[in-house]
């Protein structure tokens, strides 16, 4: 059986959508995701986790984590990894070198959640 996919109208779309500068605030729940990973590679394989979980929801390959996000992955040592952490991700653009990606995504996290309960995906506005 031959399927014809018709996704010409919405590819147009997608990559009108990926060109757009945009931040979001995400909460990752890197419990599910890095269960059943040895104790030694847990906080390796969050770090891992957390580019994917970037790559998948901005459509931009070039994934850049920010310092903070990765001490507050690795605060807790390499076994003991937050179950959810809330981060922000930023597609910018790659002004600076001659990179094949026009755009690279940033992820940097959201101090001071208490708790993640009733948190939901939320648009940033970019001049904060």
């Amino acid at each position: 059986a031959v399927v014809s996919t018709q996704s010409t109208g919405t590819n147009d779309k997608k990559r009108q959508a990926i060109s757009q500068v945009v931040t979001r605030e995400y909460t990752i729940n890197l419990h599910k995701r890095i269960h059943g990973i040895g104790f030694k590679r847990r906080a390796p394989r969050a770090i891992k986790e957390i580019k994917k979980f970037a790559e998948k929801m901005m459509g931009t390959p070039d994934v850049r984590i920010d310092t903070r996000l990765n001490k507050h992955v690795w605060h807790k040592g390499v076994k003991n990894v937050p179950f959810r952490v809330r981060v922000r991700l930023a597609r910018k653009r790659n002004e600076d070198e001659d990179s094949i990606h026009k755009l690279y995504t940033l992820v940097t996290v959201v101090e001071g959640i208490e708790s993640f309960k009733g948190l939901t995906t939320q648009n940033v506005d970019v001049d904060e």
